[in-house]
């Protein structure tokens, strides 16, 4: 069993980040390794060039995201962790690929029709085979499972077709067809000033969100003015219908305490937000400070994290150049 995953570099991620997906991944480490399987993550530098990003953002972000993985639990010992560009197969299984890959199934991606909005004669040709370059990432493994949100389910069905008709047309079992791997559900955290969106680094309010860089007191001052209700915490979840923002600060004290949203409501129910926000920004500082402690230290000496993610390159790239030279090969490239 080998699970392969991939996140783009952002920088400064914040709590919704490390709930919805960081948190994840730990997780996984530990469950898949225990099962005597392999788990592989990646810092999508590829993938984050589909929108302009001046370069030295992008190489910022790619130490940053890489130091905030193993600050908040990814072992570089026990987890292969690099970035795409360091292992050039991706780039040269995507161009194979490219050529099995049906313009057709490109034409229905949902995702794209998204990003590009409007303006999809001004999108990139990268934000359009995006999929075919994620499909690359995993079938370069052989990954057996990938972990996908519902935004990218339709992703992995395209690696499954395209690797379907590449086996079918060459009359060889060479790419293994990657299940989902569906890990405990990644809670969908939402702004603490408006419980309708979702937490992100795009809102002009600092106090919409937690960052993982956070000093202890400003996570508590903006967890102590979160945007609330005047009501008590009902005794089950279908007392916080039509509450978006009692309901968002319930799944964060869930997420963080690993317990059931129920639960939580079991053991606050008849208390109004006076008495539970406290408690919820002392478990938000307990869980969060000693990562962002350790995130301060790593970023104290970026030319290590770099070392880190070029350790795991090597790695990768030995296992990527074996199956790389036989599709080569499989095409007629190799003579």
């Amino acid at each position: 069993m080998r699970v392969v995953s991939g996140i783009k570099p952002t920088g400064n991620l914040h709590l919704g980040n490390y709930l919805g997906a960081v948190k994840q991944w730990v997780a996984m480490q530990d469950d898949i390794q225990a099962k005597g399987g392999e788990t592989m993550y990646f810092i999508a530098d590829l993938h984050g060039l589909t929108e302009w990003i001046a370069p030295d953002a992008m190489a910022a972000n790619t130490i940053e995201m890489t130091a905030t993985l193993i600050a908040a639990g990814i072992d570089p010992e026990r987890s292969i962790l690099f970035n795409q560009t360091r292992v050039p197969q991706h780039s040269e299984l995507s161009w194979l690929l490219n050529n099995v890959a049906r313009v057709g199934w490109l034409n229905r991606m949902t995702q794209f029709k998204d990003k590009a909005g409007k303006n999809r004669e001004g999108a990139s040709v990268g934000l359009y085979d995006y999929p075919v370059l994620m499909a690359a990432d995993v079938l370069l493994y052989n990954a057996t499972h990938v972990p996908v949100g519902e935004d990218q389910k339709q992703h992995l069905e395209l690696a499954r077709d395209i690797a379907t008709k590449f086996n079918n047309d060459y009359g060889r079992e060479l790419f293994t067809l990657p299940e989902s791997f569906i890990s405990k559900a990644a809670p969908r955290i939402m702004s603490l000033r408006d419980g309708a969106s979702k937490m992100s680094k795009s809102n002009p309010s600092e106090m919409s969100l937690v960052k993982l860089i956070d000093s202890d007191d400003q996570i508590a001052e903006k967890f102590r003015k979160a945007k609330t209700d005047p009501d008590v915490l009902p005794e089950t979840m279908d007392g916080l219908e039509g509450r978006a923002e009692a309901r968002n600060l319930i799944t964060i004290y869930a997420a963080l305490s690993d317990r059931d949203p129920a639960d939580v409501l079991a053991q606050f129910a008849g208390q109004g937000f006076g008495a539970f926000k406290p408690e919820l920004a002392d478990l938000a500082v307990a869980t969060l400070g000693p990562i962002r402690e350790r995130l301060t230290r790593l970023l104290d000496d970026r030319g290590e994290v770099g070392r880190i993610l070029e350790r795991g390159a090597e790695k990768a790239r030995d296992l990527a150049a074996p199956l790389l030279l036989d599709v080569q090969r499989t095409m007629g490239l190799q003579i």
